[in-house]
């Protein structure tokens, strides 16, 4: 009787233990390149660039073939990841400047983040890498909800340790000192509130304290690792470049060295998964902040990335600048495969909440839970619609399954109106031939940005002439007030 009664003991623990892990709750790995171009990773249909281990977590996971961001450049699409929120909701449209001493010029106070939310839920989170929506202290990740930071603040950061200085880098601009668009590029890393080391190539340092951070982690964790790679500078170590030789345009052959890091390092963090036990229970998602750089009317020299078959990239509203490679893999809960509905970064944070039990109170999240979605358990679009608005509408989209409406101030503000399942690479503008399509999706697009609110932040290049002319005010009167004072007599 006693040995029957210790079997069925144990047995009932081995159930329980059972389904406690059947039912524990998920990791969470969000994995954001910076500035890649669609076409350039093998799961996209990249020959010329190699990227073996995100096409093996394509063919694990679900590729979205209609994966969209909310902005075409860094900042604002950070702010709209981060929080789950379109960033037209509450005004920040641009980048943020490099401004340590500056608490309003960053992410909204009132705004919460997808670290902030599942830490109430008992998650350990962290965010390696760049950050790009605020420097002063109220802004900094730690003040943001996040556990842990080892990255940089600023829009961009070099890749070597030796390019590190102590001051920010001024630049000459006809004559006068004025800050650079990526100010902070080469500031000393930080982790946490200190200084952090930098002894090696920047995506292999990051690569390699995210696998820290995996393997040190014993609770379920978010983890953001928020690669600035492939963003300008252009910098490879030498041997990455040499692999490269088949390609002939220099700067196109380090862009795509500088990918191969990244997908190495991604290797680095799967591998660390694998080994702890972690990887069937993690939820990854894979994206770019944004698509890669083109031949932007502003800087005809930024044409290294390759966003085909969409057109324009970086900074437009067509599909080149929003349509960004995008995966996510998790084994233990969604089926290999591909899924054409609309999916946006605002849905990971929705989905990381929903899945996690986190705290959903405040402003209501614009994303949906993708889960459903992905394993057949949902039918259909996630969304009717995804929208875009830049500087209060200067330039905007919508984009529904089958149409898109966009105004592009990089082609002189002109409409276009495009029929995505017959021509989803936007060669043929019908704005003439369908009024009624134009009508409904400007009925649509209005009624959503009625929900939003005017910018309010001044662009980085404006921002610094203000603060540089703001100085040169107060030196010039320091320089009035020393010439009237006296100088002191010693007796």
């Amino acid at each position: 009787m006693k040995q029957w009664l210790h079997v069925f003991v144990v047995g009932l623990v081995f159930v329980a233990s059972a389904t406690l892990v059947e039912g524990s709750k998920p990791n969470i790995l969000i994995i954001l390149a910076d500035d890649l171009g669609y076409g350039d990773v093998g799961f996209t249909g990249s020959k010329e660039i190699f990227t073996p281990q995100l096409d093996a977590l394509a063919k694990g996971g679900v590729v979205c073939e209609n994966g969209y961001v909310t902005h075409s450049y860094c900042g604002p699409s950070r702010a709209g990841l981060l929080t789950g929120r379109c960033q037209a909701r509450f005004g920040m449209e641009i980048n943020a400047t490099y401004s340590p001493y500056d608490q309003f010029m960053g992410l909204p106070m009132d705004e919460t983040t997808f670290g902030k939310r599942l830490q109430s839920a008992g998650y350990r989170t962290g965010i390696i890498g760049k950050w790009h929506v605020g420097a002063a202290p109220n802004h900094h990740p730690n003040s943001r909800g996040f556990d842990y930071f080892y990255g940089f603040l600023s829009g961009g950061h070099s890749y070597w340790p030796e390019s590190v200085s102590t001051t920010t880098p001024l630049l000459l601009e006809n004559g006068k000192l004025n800050y650079g668009a990526n100010e902070g590029t080469m500031l000393p890393l930080l982790r946490n509130n200190n200084t952090g080391e930098f002894n090696e190539y920047l995506t292999t340092a990051l690569s390699r304290d995210a696998a820290r951070f995996v393997k040190e982690t014993d609770k379920p964790f978010c983890l953001y690792l928020a690669y600035n790679a492939p963003h300008s500078p252009l910098e490879a170590p030498k041997e990455t470049i040499a692999k490269y030789k088949h390609i002939k345009d220099r700067k196109r052959r380090i862009y795509a060295a500088m990918v191969d890091e990244m997908d190495r390092g991604i290797g680095m963090v799967v591998d660390a998964l694998k080994e702890t036990g972690k990887f069937d229970n993690t939820l990854i998602f894979f994206l770019s902040d944004n698509g890669g750089v083109g031949t932007p009317p502003w800087n005809p020299y930024e044409n290294w990335a390759n966003n085909g078959p969409f057109r324009q990239g970086k900074a437009s509203w067509m599909e080149g600048g929003i349509h960004v490679p995008y995966l996510v893999h998790w084994p233990k809960r969604i089926k290999a495969g591909t899924f054409d509905g609309l999916v946006s970064a605002l849905d990971i944070t929705a989905t990381a909440v929903a899945l996690a039990g986190g705290d959903t109170s405040g402003k209501p999240l614009d994303g949906v839970n993708l889960v459903p979605y992905l394993n057949g358990q949902q039918k259909g679009s996630p969304h009717a619609a995804l929208y875009w608005r830049e500087r209060n509408s200067t330039s905007w989209a919508v984009r529904t399954p089958t149409a898109k409406f966009v105004k592009n101030a990089w082609e002189g503000g002109k409409l276009c109106v495009f029929d995505m399942v017959n021509d989803p690479y936007e060669s043929e503008n019908i704005i003439d031939k369908a009024p009624e399509k134009r009508a409904a999706l400007a009925k649509l697009w209005n009624d959503w940005n009625a929900g939003n609110k005017a910018n309010v932040l001044l662009h980085a290049y404006d921002y610094q002439k203000e603060r540089l002319n703001m100085y040169e005010e107060l030196y010039k009167k320091q320089l009035e007030k020393a010439a009237k004072t006296k100088p002191v007599v010693i007796q």
